[in-house]
């Protein structure tokens, strides 16, 4: 009985545990109390229903990305949307919390996104920006509103990752935002599929290098505790599996930097099959592209072999027949890259390419060929013609580039060779070689051979000297010329080039900087850009590339524009990948690719005040520089004017407009007035003509001239000036800032060092003199008074001899010459020469008279002595008093000395 019924109450013990486990695994947690938040807020929610499970769903749509877009959220079975009444920042910091996207840079309104369609379940949303979920934010109400979709709520968020530092957002160290923070990421175990979903995520392509080692930042104060392992399919980093770092700590040796692209996948199709041979084709935007056959050239053909592994191009045939929607990019490789990704790219203005003309290239298929060398001494020696022949497929170990240009288009010429990049000078430069290096480098037509080093003067070897390309050689350094790495030249003579593919950017505005009208400069003139239909990536990149922070904003509100000039290009569509506008794709090049009206005004983030090319305040004298010069003080006359650099027309400039130009630099006088672009064609704007100065002005602004920015003229005649000096102030460096390096030059440099000497031995010099003068004047007062002394004595003396005289010879009527007033006439020579006849030879002088003589000159820095021994025979001494011939006894004499006026006889 007793075990009977310790049985029956076992089986119940084992029911009951088994119908309890039962009862767990049919339980639900209760669903997530969302009318409390709609009518409490989100504070009781919370609490009412910490652990409950919402159906419902939000996402972010039609922005590009899961992180931006129209907000849209999932109930029952619909997608609804948000009205944009009250709404603002604070919630979207929830929505973009809610997502795992990071912070919220903008709460946008009025369907910015488009327009959504089904129910708008919530209206004048009022959240904090703590709430977990945006349907807990008070509001008017589930599914009540006074809207239509014309108002719908979107959202921008930074994202759960990010590429920072790097050239745009598709480059730089990744990042991860914590909520609160952008934290970076270690190169602890990161791999290249991880990498890849962050290319991805992010819109910018794929994952084409990964590197480590890259410093963190010094405001970094922690590292990202997790290690992402990434399988490369996901589609957001954030749902990707995390292992926890053992301690909190993440081996590395420093950050992680992903670089991405859209030219990564390429391949050669023929006969739908992928070959070592055939069309060239890339994955762009979600599909393969064919290519243009525009501009491609054996060196991009190499490098797509290169990359393929099939070895190195053998020809580039013609383009055979295609798919109509050719990818119209154009690659400039040197032919040396690895990747084609790695060559500059231009999209933005390339025009259509016709049907069928598609890219093709023929590889060796063998990957251990290489091309032979090209024979450059043949070429060197006998022209370009027999090194094309001799060698129509070779690989030139040379590298060709411009620099210095603000583009790949345009700079001064450089050759890489022998390990050292070198440069050419410009004897005989002209525009026959600048056609080859254009053409060479992809970069269309040459607009200007420049010379003197208007791009800088470059530095190592000068490998080629007296060009005399025909033009239509396809290698620069197979052109005539003097030899390789012979001249004699300086690099004061460094070459340069600008071709009609060089591409320029600038916002010009009178008074603000990083704002104003956007003008691409493009086949030598600066035009407008057509603002339709630029979005925030366009604008974002724009800013970024003129280095005025990397957002902005796009004015329609703004008047129309004065003036006329091109409009160049219209329809710009840049992506997240694209590093600079010129990647971006657009519509052709056209003078006037739309009306006035529609000219694109951005304001960047980096906006401020406009002063002047240096800093303020702004003087007429750092609004004016000379470029191209072999010194600071010659070269072409260029002046600042609308936030630019322009250049002054020759047309009557002359040497008095020359002399203003010298003297508002503080370099001295003028020497010449050239003209005829003397110092190679300048850029941009022609800011004035029939400048018309008096000389005396103390600034070019103060001359008469044409209204700024009209002339007639091209940048063939620009002015230019050679002055006299060097600069007596702090020269401007190419940027438009004061050098700071030297805070005294002239001063305490070699030459003003001996200026300073010679100044010193110059001023001693003048004190001696000064010294010497006085004494002499002394001296001479002494003298003269001593003379006057000793010409008394020798008349009284000569008194009394004379009466003496007449009473031994009786009446003075049997005299035969007495002078009036009883003196005899005294005759001083006073210069060097030969004495007339009529005179004797000298007279002997007593010898009291010559001691008081010499002992008066005694002691005196003048050079100048009287002769007491009798000269020889036929000698006259200058300096002697000499008497009339005959006479019986003394002469009258006078002392002679410097500066005294000679006494002549009556």
């Amino acid at each position: 009985m007793n075990g009977h019924c310790f049985l029956q109450g076992l089986v119940c013990l084992l029911f009951s545990v088994l119908s309890r486990a039962q009862g767990n695994q049919t339980q639900l947690l209760p669903q997530c109390n969302d009318s409390i938040s709609e009518s409490a807020g989100s504070a009781a929610s919370e609490e009412s229903a910490p652990y409950c499970s919402g159906s419902r769903q939000l996402r972010l749509v039609d922005g590009g990305g899961p992180c931006s877009g129209r907000v849209e959220i999932l109930d029952g079975s619909s997608w609804g949307t948000i009205c944009d009444d009250g709404w603002d920042l604070d919630d979207a910091r929830v929505v973009c919390r809610q997502l795992g996207c990071g912070e919220a840079l903008d709460a946008t309104a009025l369907s910015s996104f488009g327009a959504g369609s089904g129910p708008i379940w919530l209206d004048n949303v009022r959240c904090t920006g703590k709430e977990s979920h945006v349907w807990r934010c008070p509001s008017r109400g589930w599914g009540k509103h006074y809207c239509d979709h014309s108002e719908d709520a979107g959202v921008i968020c930074s994202g759960f990752v990010r590429l920072a530092g790097g050239d745009g957002p598709c480059s730089g160290r990744v990042e991860v935002h914590s909520g609160e923070a952008w934290i970076p990421v270690s190169d602890g175990n990161f791999k290249l599929s991880t990498a890849q979903v962050i290319c991805a995520e992010l819109g910018c392509g794929k994952a084409v290098s990964v590197l480590g080692h890259v410093p963190f930042r010094e405001s970094d104060g922690r590292v990202w505790a997790e290690e992402f392992r990434c399988e490369g399919e996901e589609p957001e980093l954030r749902v990707c599996p995390r292992v926890p770092c053992p301690g909190g700590t993440c081996h590395h040796s420093g950050a992680v930097q992903v670089v991405c692209s859209v030219y990564t996948e390429v391949r050669l199709m023929k006969n739908d099959t992928s070959q070592c041979m055939g069309q060239v084709e890339m994955y762009i935007s979600g599909q393969w592209r064919a290519l243009c056959a525009s501009h491609w050239s054996l060196a991009n053909a190499n490098v797509v072999c290169r990359q393929l592994g099939c070895g190195v191009a053998i020809s580039t045939p013609n383009g055979a027949e295609g798919s109509d929607q050719l990818w119209k990019a154009r690659f400039h490789c040197s032919g040396t890259e690895s990747f084609l990704w790695k060559c500059p790219v231009t999209a933005l203005g390339v025009p259509d390419c016709s049907h069928g003309n598609t890219a093709s290239v023929i590889c060796s298929g063998n990957q251990t060929q290489v091309l032979p060398q090209c024979d450059h001494f043949v070429s060197e020696l006998a022209g370009s013609a027999a090194s094309e022949e001799s060698a129509p497929y070779c690989s030139d170990s040379r590298q060709l580039r411009l620099v210095d240009g603000g583009g790949h288009c345009a700079g001064r010429v450089e050759i890489f060779d022998r390990s050292s990049w070198g440069t050419i000078c410009d004897d005989h430069w002209d525009l026959n070689d600048a056609r080859v290096v254009c053409r060479q480098l992809g970069c269309g037509e040459a607009l200007s051979a420049t010379r003197s080093a208007h791009f800088g003067t470059g530095s190592g070897p000068i490998w080629l000297d007296d060009l005399n390309c025909t033009g239509n050689e396809s290698h620069v350094w197979r052109c005539p010329s003097r030899g390789w790495g012979r001249h004699d030249c300086r690099h004061k003579e460094d070459a340069g080039v600008i071709c009609s593919e060089f591409l320029a950017l600038r916002l010009v505005s009178e008074d603000q900087q990083c704002a104003g009208w956007l003008e691409v400069f493009y086949n030598g003139t600066w035009g407008s850009v057509c603002r339709s239909p630029m979005d925030d990536v366009t604008v974002s990149i724009i800013c970024s590339q003129l280095g005025c922070e990397d957002s902005g904003t796009l004015n329609s509100s703004v008047g129309l524009r004065e003036g006329s000039r091109p409009r160049w290009v219209d329809l710009i569509q840049c992506r997240k990948s694209d590093t600079s506008l010129w990647q971006c794709p657009s519509d052709p090049w056209k003078y006037s690719s739309c009306s006035p009206k529609e000219e694109a005004y951005i304001t960047c983030a980096g906006r401020r005040p406009k002063s002047c090319p240096t800093a303020a305040p702004c003087t007429d004298r750092e609004k004016l520089r000379l470029r191209g010069g072999d010194t600071e003080c010659s070269g072409r006359v260029e002046v600042w004017h609308r936030g630019s650099w322009g250049t002054v027309c020759d047309d009557s400039w002359s040497l008095a407009e020359a002399e203003v130009v010298c003297q508002q630099l503080g370099c001295g006088r003028a020497l010449e007035a050239l003209r005829a672009a003397a110092f190679g064609p300048g850029n941009g704007s022609i800011w004035l003509d029939e400048v018309r100065c008096g000389g005396q002005e103390s600034s070019l602004w103060d001359c008469a001239a044409e209204p700024w920015g009209q002339s007639d003229c091209k940048h063939e005649e620009d002015a230019g000036v050679r002055c006299s000096g060097a600069r007596t102030t702090l020269p401007l460096t190419t940027a438009g800032t004061r050098t700071t390096s030297n805070p005294l030059p002239g001063i305490f440099s070699l030459p003003g060092v001996l200026c300073l000497i010679l100044g010193a031995l110059l001023f001693l010099v003048l004190v001696i003199l000064v010294t010497q003068l006085l004494r002499w004047r002394a001296e001479h007062r002494a003298l003269s008074s001593y003379e006057d002394a000793l010409a008394e004595a020798v008349y009284e003396e000569l008194d009394d001899f004379v009466t003496r005289k007449e009473g031994l010879l009786g009446s003075p009527d049997q005299r035969t010459d007495v002078p009036a007033e009883n003196y005899d006439d005294a005759e001083e020579v006073s210069v060097p020469g030969t004495l007339p006849a009529s005179q004797g030879s000298e007279e002997k002088v007593s010898p009291e008279k010559e001691d008081g003589v010499r002992s008066s000159q005694k002691g005196s820095s003048l050079n100048f002595s009287r002769e007491v021994a009798d000269p020889g025979e036929g000698e006259e001494s200058p300096w002697l008093l000499q008497g009339k011939k005959g006479d019986p006894g003394y002469d009258d004499v006078e002392l002679s000395a410097l500066g005294t006026h000679p006494v002549t006889s009556p």
